[in-house]
């Protein structure tokens, strides 16, 4: 791997975008057989993918009295299919259409007997091609490929910090393959009013049992082509009154009127002496502003951490 020093790797989006959206769209394709095949968790949880020190999982998925896993390994660059019968297959990631990605896989599914049939319309994007048909997007660059998971396993690993300082209901750290990013999110234990929905290719119900309590969310996403800069960002559900003025903190944020959200730029986190301390500066400080606005029991719902060495 090149740049191993590069922990927080630049990551512009011009620079990747056809590899990008090909991406999203096989992340599409491993997450709807994640959704198909587990369980229902309450907002969507049952659906999402999770960094590794190589990539993304799907973590073990339910088949009969089987289970399996899907890795992507953006290291060797390859897609991984763990069977609990000890059965694995290894699947090339390189320049390929969706269309032809989704028959691999599918058909690597079966010879497993793991057959599995999806919805192949895309989530949560404008003008969606069926994935099973989709032609068009064939790009991938195994260099961008693996900045873009460098900067999940860095961000990753400061929002498990973030969120080991709450012991309310909070969300895992997860990576949604519908808007292509990764998310933490915190509630205040309330009940919120209904969500307006209008999510392309969403259906209202998933957004608003998604948002039915009210939240305070942080994420990563890379961009696209409408917005092509990587951001961290923040905001809350409902939006309490005063949050779009209130003061965020590192100087490089701002709230985005038509994302009513905080934005933190990436490079100003990968650019900064200790990148770790900006981010959290950014992430508490989004969630004072949604929580104290919205007048949240923070007493009752941050974390007490023992001392260490304390006896468990």
């Amino acid at each position: 791997m090149n740049g191993t020093s590069d922990f927080w790797p630049s990551l512009p989006f011009a620079e990747w975008k056809d590899t990008a959206i090909t991406l999203h769209m096989w992340t599409q394709i491993v997450g709807k057989i994640r959704l198909t095949l587990s369980p229902w968790t309450n907002h969507s949880w049952h659906v999402t993918l999770y960094v590794t020190s190589r990539g993304l999982t799907t973590s073990p998925i339910p088949h009969g009295l089987s289970t399996f896993e899907i890795q992507f390994d953006f290291i060797d660059h390859q897609l991984l299919i763990d069977k609990s019968d000890g059965a694995r297959r290894r699947l090339a990631l390189k320049p390929q259409s969706v269309a032809e990605f989704y028959r691999i896989v599918m058909k690597t599914l079966s010879d497993l007997e793991l057959p599995v049939t999806i919805n192949t319309m895309p989530n949560e994007i404008e003008n969606p091609i069926p994935l099973d048909q989709d032609e068009e997007h064939r790009s991938y660059d195994r260099e961008y490929a693996n900045r873009f998971w460098r900067v999940l396993v860095q961000s990753d690993r400061v929002f498990k910090e973030f969120r080991s300082r709450f012991c309310g209901k909070c969300s895992p750290v997860h990576f949604f393959w519908g808007s292509f990013d990764l998310a933490v999110t915190r509630f205040s234990g309330r009940p919120a009013p209904p969500h307006p929905g209008g999510v392309p290719h969403l259906p209202d119900e998933i957004t608003r049992e998604a948002y039915s309590q009210e939240v305070s969310s942080l994420g990563f996403w890379p961009g696209n082509a409408a917005m092509p800069t990587p951001v961290f960002y923040s905001y809350a559900y409902p939006e309490p009154p005063g949050f779009a003025e209130a003061k965020m903190q590192p100087r490089a944020a701002f709230y985005e009127p038509k994302l009513r959200e905080f934005i933190l730029p990436y490079d100003a986190v990968r650019t900064a002496e200790n990148p770790d301390e900006v981010l959290l500066e950014f992430a508490q400080s989004a969630y004072d502003a949604a929580s104290k606005l919205g007048k949240w029991d923070r007493a009752s719902l941050e974390e007490k951490k023992p001392a260490l060495h304390s006896p468990r």
